[in-house]
């Protein structure tokens, strides 16, 4: 036995019986390293393209905000560290908790809100439809999905253009709005109303299909029989449906919140978006602006930074929660 043993997993093949037992233990704990470092040797060459890839742009994000660095270090190379300047400037400035910080906060809560609620509307849809029409429903949902976040919010800028919008035309014809004297674009509230839009419009299939493939997972015996009883379609749903895929409502959440946090494109490309229109910005906006816009890397690194302890500490929620319902299981 000790043979083959020997000859399959030399590293798990006992040592000799005469041999001493220092020596027997120094095997055994080169063993244990062997099968500990296996993994990690796998993992390496992913792990230091990781490394170069994502792990030093942020080193080099969290060193520069911490200096103030303009074009004139980017010409001499210079390092101009004046600690932690940047983030009590960024802090005590109230522009960032009147406008900056709501219109993050809030527009990613209204958009994971909506973007959780539609597309679990929609899986419901296509669990009650046939085959044919859970197809087409399918296939058109994920034209929205597939569609890339620029050209998604140049098609709603159409929509709502003030002179030549759908929405613009409609409700002049019906003499609610002068188009003349009315820019969706201007207001802060209709601004984020049309991003808003934008985002679910793109955001939604990817939780529908998520529920929807969770919903064939519910066994028929369990709504039939609450049917029997004499459940509602709303009893059901909340203590059948809900609590069974939890964790599947628990993911999509997390996810669409992380995602919603950093919304970019769909804020920056809207007009006003870029930085003339102040009260609109939100932190991925503003760290561009301030960097790109105003040449203060320093600063927009530190907002940069910023945001993502926000997405980090979103992160450990999700990751928490996760591990809890596993627990619960």
């Amino acid at each position: 036995m000790a043979a083959e043993l020997a000859r399959s997993d030399p590293e798990r093949a006992p040592a000799p019986a005469g041999a001493p037992a220092g020596r027997r233990a120094g095997g055994a704990r080169r063993a244990s390293w062997t099968r500990a470092l296996r993994p990690w040797l796998l993992l390496a060459p992913a792990l230091a393209v990781l490394a170069v890839l994502l792990f030093w742009p942020l080193v080099r994000v969290l060193l520069l905000s911490f200096q103030d660095y303009g074009l004139r270090q980017i010409n001499t190379g210079e390092s101009n560290y004046t600690g932690f300047d940047n983030y009590r400037e960024i802090l005590s400035d109230s522009f960032l908790w009147r406008t900056v910080l709501p219109n993050t906060v809030l527009f990613a809560v209204t958009c994971v809100v909506l973007t959780v609620v539609v597309g679990t509307l929609v899986a419901l849809l296509l669990r009650r439809l046939g085959r044919v029409w859970r197809v087409v429903c399918s296939s058109v949902i994920m034209m929205a999905w597939a569609m890339p976040a620029v050209t998604g919010t140049y098609v709603w800028i159409w929509i709502f253009d003030p002179l030549n919008g759908v929405v613009s035309g409609g409700l002049d014809g019906l003499g609610v709005i002068e188009p003349r004297e009315t820019n969706w674009f201007t207001d802060r509230w209709s601004f984020y109303a049309i991003a808003t839009l934008n985002v679910v419009h793109h955001g939604f299939p990817f939780v529908a299909i998520t529920v929807f493939a969770a919903l064939l997972t519910i066994p028929r015996e369990l709504p039939e029989a609450a049917t029997v009883d004499g459940a509602s379609a709303w009893q059901r749903f909340w203590h059948i449906t809900v609590p069974t895929i939890r964790p599947v409502f628990l993911v999509v959440t997390i996810l669409s919140t992380i995602w919603d946090f950093k919304v970019f494109a769909q804020i920056y490309l809207m007009p006003g978006g870029a930085g003339s229109n102040q009260e609109v910005l939100n932190l991925g906006v503003w760290s561009y602006i301030q960097s790109f816009s105003r040449n203060q890397y320093g600063m927009g690194s530190a907002i940069a930074v910023l945001l993502t302890l926000l997405l980090l500490a979103i992160t450990v929620v999700y990751v928490r929660a996760l591990s809890n319902e596993r627990d619960e299981l």
